[in-house]
């Protein structure tokens, strides 16, 4: 096994742990934090006193298992997703409305990422204890299972999720490319955590996923899952091909071009 190889499960095996204790307080926490909720973008874009106790513990923890590491999350922004050693990339709560009302299709993501790629990066669901990871050239796996996505070839017996902005004005233009593409594709999803969904696709419980308006801290464990288990990513500021800057997509690579295309035909290439 090469430096390189051990190094990133290390991280794995810090995230593993650290993500997991996270999970555990977002659970605990829940009925509490229901009672404590404010706004961010918008007032359906809530926040709550379990995410920040979530992030805090996250922080915490790392700061003593790797000392010095910058840390990028959701709550509290800091680190740096550029060059320069290892940052670690935390969504305390990705599905905060779920988390609210008490739907289970929520997570704690974690990340660690070197020069701005995920090198390594768990998913947990607090509420089944369901854990996803990943490695950079290791594969991806589900409590241990490894992972691979669907063999779909065909469009439109594709199963595909997506998500919504927040604010009204974004959220009726892209309910309208939906609506377009739900023709040429078996159904559409909307869980609510695009963490969960890219998670999905990896399982092959999804065969595609794409979404506007992502943070890194939606992405950057869930990507490298899917992306392991042999999906097709398209991250958030690809270089010039056609699709907006701020969409990302993952297919199994039998609908990935013709989900691409659709996508196009659908006017949802750039919301």
């Amino acid at each position: 096994m090469s430096p390189v190889d051990v190094a990133q499960r290390e991280l794995l095996a810090v995230a593993a742990q650290v993500a997991g204790e996270a999970a555990e307080l977002a659970r605990t926490f829940r009925e509490t934090a229901i009672r404590d909720v404010d706004t961010k973008s918008s007032e359906t874009d809530p926040v709550t006193a379990g995410d920040r106790a979530t992030e805090r513990l996250v922080r915490s923890r790392l700061a003593e298992l790797r000392p010095g590491e910058p840390v990028l999350g959701e709550e509290e922004g800091g680190g740096s997703a550029g060059r320069g050693g290892v940052c670690w990339v935390v969504d305390p709560i990705d599905g905060t409305v779920n988390y609210l009302y008490g739907y289970p299709w929520y997570a704690v993501s974690l990340a660690a990422q070197v020069d701005g790629v995920s090198v390594a990066g768990v998913v947990v669901e607090p509420a089944s204890g369901r854990r996803w990871t990943a490695a950079r050239g290791a594969g991806a796996a589900l409590d241990g299972v490894p992972l691979r996505v669907s063999g779909t070839t065909r469009l439109d017996v594709a199963l595909v999720a997506t998500g919504f902005a927040y604010l009204p004005e974004r959220r009726r233009r892209q309910a309208a490319g939906v609506a377009e593409l739900m023709g040429r594709i078996r159904d559409i999803r909307r869980g609510g955590s695009a963490a969960l969904d890219l998670c999905a696709v990896a399982a092959g419980w999804l065969d595609g996923y794409f979404e506007h308006g992502l943070s890194r801290w939606d992405w950057a464990a869930g990507a490298l899952i899917a992306e392991e288990a042999g999906a097709l990513v398209r991250l958030p500021g690809a270089p010039a091909d056609g699709l907006g800057a701020d969409l990302l997509m993952a297919a199994t690579p039998g609908i990935a071009d013709p989900l691409r295309t659709a996508l196009h035909q659908a006017g949802l290439a750039a919301i």
